[in-house]
């Protein structure tokens, strides 16, 4: 089978996890092996060095939010790397998908870490803060509206900087992603859906121009884009 044309995102492309009705075993070990996906291909490790250690307080906790935080590996991952730091980040990691939910709150618990079943619209609506806002993986799911509502939750919410990570779309990245985990995670969507994720992200450029102003793009390299927004003051 060719490989589909990327010029364009693919808006209309949808993930099985996604899906209310996909298979539960199948939903399960895909949230278990999103920690090692994560690890290869998202570059946390490096973003959180670089765009969010140096704002942690050195006396107090920093409280810090991930958008959609599906199984919840991210949340955990940003707790024990600022604890290895000698830090104290308290993490809240929101997702409305009920299954997703259930799943992280079933994991072992991380000092620091605790998971709701929220929208980032509800903590707005709500009245809450954070010192940092993150997501991974969030932005090539939403539509133009669905972004702006993120991007403006994610200015209010957050008190110094917001940091969302995501794929950046390319032919070579589909393929050595699709070639990379052909003999890997059998059992699970991690294959098909990180192929429509690819579809469906943005280029550094096409994500440039759908936001708004104070939102910067970054490429920390070819096949990731991070887009940040740092608080006035903050």
């Amino acid at each position: 089978m060719s490989a589909p044309s990327l010029r364009r995102r693919d808006e209309r492309a949808t993930e099985r996890m996604d899906d209310p009705g996909c298979d539960l075993t199948a939903l399960h070990r895909t949230y278990a092996q999103f920690r090692l996906v994560n690890a290869v291909v998202a570059g946390w490790r490096v973003t959180y060095r670089r765009h969010l250690r140096p704002l942690l307080r050195r006396e107090g906790p920093t409280s810090l939010l991930d958008v959609g935080c599906g199984g919840g590996d991210l949340a955990r991952a940003l707790a024990r790397w600022a604890r290895r730091d000698g830090h104290r980040l308290e993490v809240t990691g929101v997702d409305p998908d009920e299954r997703a939910h259930a799943w992280a709150a079933r994991q072992p618990p991380v000092p620091g870490v605790r998971f709701r079943r929220a929208r980032s619209g509800d903590l707005v609506a709500a009245g809450e803060r954070f010192d940092l806002v993150v997501s991974n993986h969030l932005l090539h799911h939403l539509d133009p509206e669905q972004l702006a509502a993120l991007l403006e939750d994610s200015r209010v919410l957050a008190r110094r900087r917001a940091v969302h990570s995501d794929i950046a779309r390319s032919r070579w990245a589909y393929a050595l992603f699709s070639a990379g985990t052909r003999p890997f995670f059998p059992g699970s969507f991690i294959r098909e859906d990180g192929l429509t994720s690819i579809r469906r992200s943005f280029t550094a450029a096409e994500l440039a121009a759908a936001v708004p102003a104070g939102w910067r793009v970054e490429r920390p390299w070819p096949a990731r884009t991070l887009l940040v927004h740092d608080a006035a003051g903050g």
